[in-house]
């Protein structure tokens, strides 16, 4: 059998990242001609998630600089990752001062853990809002344009609409306050179901209000799924940012069960030229491999979809 991913090939993953030769923002002197990324790159910090939990080998504030380390210059935070320190004044200046001296840009938090904001007693709802508060303020300080929250919910399936509409809409009137944009992801329960999510954005219809479409979470339950490809069609007209989730690769460098050609051509015929960020949950490679191996997918799909600077 095969062998995927060799030490071999991964040596010059890691090789080629050190080089700034990728579409990630950095200039290559080897370059013969201008190109115009067709999006950038960024690392969701989700994707080191076993080191920082499980194997206490990096943490939060190590984050920026281990991104640096493989040629990003954008990541997205997990506030699980920093939970008790979103209203640590000293916490914050100093990850900031981290991100500066690294030439990292902050681009949002992923929040979890902090309520159902479509919770059914409007008092829970008001709590989530409080709860996000802290974050959404967190973001602003740290120069990200949004937070990432979750639209779960109970009752039936107008019912839930309803209900995460109006907890989103206490949010974005907050993030207008501070200039953050919410994102919901489609991140399991309804929210995996694109229509459903799409139903609440218009019903919310809210200039702060965003999505965060997500390659891989469009499980809805255990016996019931969205198809993926479809789905990133109907979130895509409200993403201000896009997570490429990975799992594992075959012997080709290809993801085992996403056509990230057809993903990122559904991304690019929306007109959206942002980040998108890399997000390994894989468990065979170790992360740093993971992370690499997705990188380099996403840049062989950009240098196929590029057209060189001047030419229609």
């Amino acid at each position: 059998m095969t062998q995927l991913f060799s030490r071999r090939h991964f040596l010059h993953l890691a090789g080629v990242a050190g080089t700034g030769l990728m579409l990630t923002g950095h200039r290559g002197s080897l370059a013969a001609t201008p190109v115009e990324p067709p999006f950038r790159i960024s690392l969701a910090e989700w994707s080191v998630h076993r080191m920082i939990f499980d194997e206490a080998l990096l943490t939060n504030l190590q984050f920026p600089a281990f991104a640096r380390s493989l040629g990003f210059e954008a990541v997205e935070f997990v506030n699980t990752c920093f939970f008790d320190k979103a209203s640590s004044p000293a916490y914050l200046t100093e990850l900031r001062s981290i991100c500066r001296q690294e030439g990292i840009k902050s681009l949002l938090i992923m929040c979890d853990n902090e309520g159902m904001v479509g919770h059914p007693d409007h008092r829970e709802r008001l709590q989530t809002l409080e709860n996000h508060k802290k974050w959404i303020d967190a973001a602003a300080y740290l120069g990200c344009h949004s937070v990432r929250v979750n639209a779960g919910s109970t009752g039936s399936y107008e019912e839930q609409q309803k209900l995460a509409s109006d907890g989103l809409h206490l949010l974005c009137e907050y993030g207008d306050t501070a200039g953050i944009h919410i994102l919901v992801e489609n991140h399991g329960g309804l929210s995996s179901n694109a229509d459903w999510l799409a139903g609440v954005m218009q019903l919310t219809a809210h200039k702060r209000l965003g999505t965060l479409p997500d390659f891989g979470n469009f499980r809805i339950s255990e016996t019931e799924s969205f198809d993926p490809y479809r789905g990133m069609e109907i979130l895509m007209p409200w993403a201000r940012g896009v997570s490429a989730k990975s799992h594992d690769f075959d012997d080709q460098g290809g993801e085992t069960a996403t056509d990230y050609p057809r993903m990122l051509r559904i991304v690019l015929d929306s007109g959206f030229n942002g980040y998108i960020g890399v997000e390994y949950e894989g468990t065979r490679l170790p992360e740093k491999e993971g992370i690499l191996a997705t990188r380099m997918l996403l840049e062989k799909c950009a240098t196929a979809f590029t057209t060189p600077a001047g030419k229609g």
